[in-house]
């Protein structure tokens, strides 16, 4: 990897022992701090509010915090990546959620404090230490994709702790919420199988349900109930989901117009392209060519 381009990865960890002030920083991550010896007064989003050893300040994307120690004081912090906390909300409450983009609204719901402070108390963050060392061990270590599960097992760990302490929003479903897919693991049938090849192998192509269920020799009803059942989304929204997939690759290995490469993979209106694109990405395809051709330049 060449100068300027700098790796990607969804968690990092650090300690340090500080005894001088630390100015007001906000990070575009979620940021969790580990006072492990000593105390400080915290300035920015808790301007004033003391924390010693024992406790954990959890301040989420974009919230400004500093602090002044007094004497020295040892903080592990944890540093992990919005999109990737987005993804383990997902999962976590796959009940009720469609998509990522449906689980950021969903995060700011259920943690309406962009700031918080937990009491933990020594016993607990003892149990803690060899977990918050090995993450800080192998966070120095560099990018190591062989090391990502173990990095996972740690702060997965690390949280089961901590998470029961934080303050949340009682959930209130929504009617979407309520009506939303319960997928189970279960054998594939046939004939989900074949639509699914049918749209993989054709994206581009003006499908209609009873096309498909055509081919299949069922009823658009059972063709859409299997298929749902196989695969936990509609055929409508596998195929956007398809698309998405073909969109993504074109950006990153063309220099073909964002317009064009859409209508390729067969959205011909710009605006729902760019909106599915949206939802289940994160992002807009001109962000997503951008972010993923600049490392490449660099490395060239």
């Amino acid at each position: 990897m060449g100068a300027g381009a700098s790796p990607v990865r969804p968690v990092e960890a650090v300690t340090n022992i500080q005894r001088a002030p630390v100015a007001p920083h906000l990070y575009d991550c979620v940021k969790l701090m580990f006072v492990r010896d000593g105390s400080a007064i915290l300035t920015g989003a808790f301007d004033g509010r003391a924390v010693r050893a024992g406790e954990v300040i959890v301040l989420s994307a974009e919230t400004l915090c500093g602090y002044e120690p007094e004497g020295p004081v040892t903080m592990t912090s944890i540093f992990v990546d919005r999109d990737y906390a987005i993804d383990q909300l997902f999962w976590q409450y796959a009940d009720l959620l469609s998509d990522r983009w449906e689980a950021r609204d969903f995060a700011d719901e259920l943690y309406t404090k962009p700031a918080q402070i937990l009491r933990l108390g020594e016993r607990q963050l003892q149990r803690l230490t060899p977990w918050l060392d090995e993450l800080v061990a192998l966070s120095s270590e560099g990018s190591l994709p062989e090391r990502f599960h173990r990095m996972q097992a740690l702060l997965f760990a690390v949280l089961d702790v901590v998470t029961p302490h934080m303050a949340t929003t009682p959930i209130r479903q929504s009617r979407v919420q309520r009506n939303a897919i319960r997928r189970r693991f279960a054998p594939v049938r046939a004939e989900a199988r074949t639509v699914a090849r049918l749209l993989r192998e054709e994206p581009a192509r003006r499908w209609r349900l009873a096309d498909l269920a055509a081919v299949v020799h069922l009823s658009t009803a059972q063709m859409s109930r299997i298929f749902t059942k196989a695969y936990g989304q509609t055929p409508i929204s596998y195929l956007a989901t398809v698309r998405v997939e073909a969109l993504t690759r074109l950006l990153r290995e063309t220099d073909l117009p964002v317009g064009k490469i859409m209508r390729q993979v067969g959205w011909n209106s710009r605006g729902h392209a760019s909106a599915k694109f949206r939802q289940i990405v994160g992002i807009t395809p001109s962000q997503y060519r951008r972010q993923n051709r600049e490392p490449r330049r660099a490395a060239a």
